[in-house]
C-alpha cells in the first residue's frame, strides 16, 4: 500500500530540511513515496529505488516522468538486499526510506546503518501496524511479528536517536549519531 498524502507531504519536507543529496528507497510500488523524497532532494540530489516488482514500478517510472522527476531517480530491479549490500560504503547515504518486506525490514536497517553519513536519516514505514503493534500477539503474522522485533531493535540501538510518529500507520525516524 503506498504512503498517505500527509505522509508523502511530510516525506518531503524531512527530506528538504535535511539537505538530502543521495537517498535510497527500499520498496517503491507505484512510485508516490518515491516522488514525494525526489521532490525534497537538494539540487542535482539523486534517488534510488529498489524494488523487485516489475509490474507496479512501470506505474511508477510513468508517474516520475509526469511529475518532471525522471531525471533525478534510478530503478533497480533486484532483491533490495542483494543490491544494498553491493553499494560501495565510500559514497554515504544521506536518507533510506523503508517500505518492503517487513521481515527483512531489519536487514535492510542494517544495510543502510553501514553507508549512511554520521546525522543521516532513515524513515520507516508501518511501524505500528494499525495499532496492532501494541494490541496484538499472534506469531502467525510474520509481518507483526517483525515490526514488533523491529521496533525492538531500534528501541535498544544506542547508534541511534528514534522517534515512531504516530501518522498514517506509523512513521520511525531514524538518526544515525
Amino acid at each position: 500500500m503506498q504512503v498517505s498524502a500527509d505522509q508523502g507531504a511530510l516525506l518531503t519536507l524531512l527530506t528538504a530540511v535535511s539537505g538530502v543529496s543521495y537517498a535510497v528507497e527500499v520498496g517503491t510500488f507505484t512510485g508516490y513515496s518515491s516522488i514525494c523524497i525526489a521532490r525534497g532532494l537538494r539540487e542535482g540530489g539523486r534517488l534510488l529505488c529498489l524494488d523487485v516488482s516489475a509490474e507496479y514500478t512501470s506505474y511508477a517510472t510513468k508517474a516520475w516522468a509526469r511529475a518532471g522527476l525522471d531525471d533525478r531517480i534510478e530503478l533497480k530491479l533486484a532483491p533490495a538486499l542483494e543490491t544494498l549490500q553491493a553499494l560501495p560504503t565510500d559514497a554515504p547515504i544521506d536518507l533510506g526510506f523503508i517500505d518492503a518486506d517487513k521481515p527483512n525490514y531489519l536487514a535492510y536497517y542494517e544495510e543502510l546503518m553501514a553507508r549512511l553519513r554520521p546525522n543521516g536519516l532513515i524513515m520507516v514505514d508501518n511501524t505500528l501496524w494499525s495499532g496492532r503493534v501494541v494490541t496484538a500477539d499472534d506469531p502467525t503474522d510474520a509481518n507483526l511479528t517483525a515490526i514488533k522485533a523491529f521496533n525492538d531493535a531500534i528501541a535498544s540501538d544506542d547508534r541511534v536517536d528514534s522517534y515512531i510518529l504516530p501518522v498514517s500507520d506509523g512513521l520511525t525516524l531514524i538518526r544515525k549519531r
